[in-house]
């Protein structure tokens, strides 16, 4: 089978394809024919070595897969050979096989497009618990997500709208069209404050900040809360430059991050929290099960629009690494094997 390596920490030009036997599943695991793995940020901050908790090189990365059940290890009896399932791998799923806990795969039904499922797998997963298993957002509420045009920001200002919130999302001038187009107020983080800009529009600040940035955002959206309100940090966009793993954003992001979070406790009135996919569903598995299946119903009633920028074979994955930075506004990028 072919899968994609990565040898050492560096940018896309480290990622090459190599033959390998196929996988035999242990106890507990399923072998999985993959039909498309998903290619995201969190795969270049693997890549560069950057992501908190990440392997060390020789890896294969891939964060997600929708594939079909080849094979059974020992000790497996919930699915069977042949069905279609969504897991999340965290890295591994840039392969034609790949073996995966059964606990951790989802039933995904046949007549669903891969390529979309794949992106519930992650980015609507994600957006998801950021608003429902982590801030636990009300009605009524504001929320502003940082990042607003790319791919769990678009998923957040989707799911959002249905759940009665008020949207405010940041993005550049050229992406205002796209998140207002979601029902979100759009601001132009080059040429505006979003605190003040955020004060303005509701008087007091908002009640939710999801911030994927980090660093001396984090800093910035806690003035943004309301009293009552929360952030939550989920991501380390601010740690890479050009593909590349940026040391002085990575002492910088440590830095904003333990200071937001001391922010947080001392204050009585504003709270600082964090969410970590894979963290949450190791605390609490069942929640990733009944989520994704909210999300594939949503799917099935054309609720959500998942949308794939591009379907590219395995051998094009350092292709794929080059092109997520461009394709952050215009939808998922898929491997097909």
């Amino acid at each position: 089978m072919k899968r994609v390596v990565v040898d050492h920490f560096g940018g896309p030009e480290v990622l090459r394809v190599t033959e390998d036997d196929d996988p035999v599943p242990g106890p507990g695991e399923v072998c999985v024919r993959v039909l498309a793995a998903g290619v995201s940020f969190t795969d270049a901050q693997l890549r560069a070595g950057t992501y908190l908790g990440g392997p060390k090189p020789p890896f294969t990365p891939g964060y997600e897969l929708v594939g079909v059940v080849e094979e059974l290890g020992p000790g497996c009896w919930r699915l069977r050979v042949g069905e279609r399932i969504g897991a999340l791998t965290v890295w591994g799923a840039a392969a034609e096989r790949v073996c995966v806990p059964e606990a951790y795969a989802v039933e995904v039904p046949e007549d669903l497009d891969p390529a979309e499922v794949v992106s519930l797998v992650f980015p609507y997963m994600t957006a998801y618990q950021l608003l429902h298993r982590t801030a636990l957002v009300k009605r009524g509420e504001t929320v502003l997500v940082h990042g607003a045009a790319g791919r769990v920001g678009t998923a957040v200002l989707e799911l959002g709208a249905p759940a009665g919130l008020r949207l405010y999302g940041t993005a550049s001038a050229r992406d205002r069209a796209a998140v207002e187009r979601l029902g979100a107020v759009a601001i132009d983080y080059r040429a505006e404050d979003f605190v003040s800009r955020v004060r303005e529009l509701t008087g007091n600040g908002v009640d939710v900040v999801l911030d994927g940035i980090g660093g001396a955002v984090s800093l910035r959206s806690f003035r943004a809360l309301r009293p009552g309100g929360r952030l939550v940090v989920f991501g380390r966009y601010a740690t890479l430059a050009h593909g590349h793993k940026d040391w002085r954003a990575v002492i910088e992001w440590y830095a904003a991050t333990a200071s937001v979070a001391l922010r947080g406790l001392l204050s009585p009135r504003r709270r600082v929290l964090s969410y970590r996919i894979q963290k949450l569903r190791l605390r609490h598995q069942d929640w990733f099960r009944e989520d994704l299946r909210v999300l594939l119903d949503l799917l099935r009633r054309g609720e959500i629009h998942p949308v794939v920028a591009e379907r590219l074979p395995l051998t094009d994955a350092r292709r794929a690494h080059e092109l997520l930075d461009r394709s952050a506004a215009t939808g998922k990028l898929v491997l097909v094997p």
